[in-house]
């Protein structure tokens, strides 16, 4: 009788010691072996375009500096002029960089 229940234990390791991995190792939806895998999923890149907020925002800050610029008095030499042309360019700019990521 003791043999048997010993040769009955041994056996019961065996069969956890194989089994156990293949448990815990499992992923929730990974292929099991012996069963074919799926091909991979190809993603599409999207065709809707790619919203930019930070970009929006600064174009939007950069046409109230633009307005604030024009509704200053025209006493700085010149240079509320040049900081309008430059205000422009930003803005163009970024609306360069818009057309870019969409």
């Amino acid at each position: 009788m003791r043999p048997r229940l010993t040769l009955c234990a041994a056996g019961l390791v065996l069969l956890a010691a194989f089994a156990l991995p293949m448990v815990f190792h499992a992923r929730p939806g990974a292929a099991q072996p012996g069963t074919p895998s799926a091909p991979p999923r190809v993603v599409a890149a999207s065709p809707a375009p790619q919203r930019h907020p930070r970009i929006e925002a600064a174009i939007r800050h950069l046409e109230a500096a633009r307005q604030e610029l024009e509704a200053a008095p025209s006493e700085f030499h010149g240079h509320r002029v040049k900081a309008i042309a430059h205000v422009n360019q930003a803005i163009e700019e970024c609306n360069r960089a818009l057309a870019a990521g969409r």
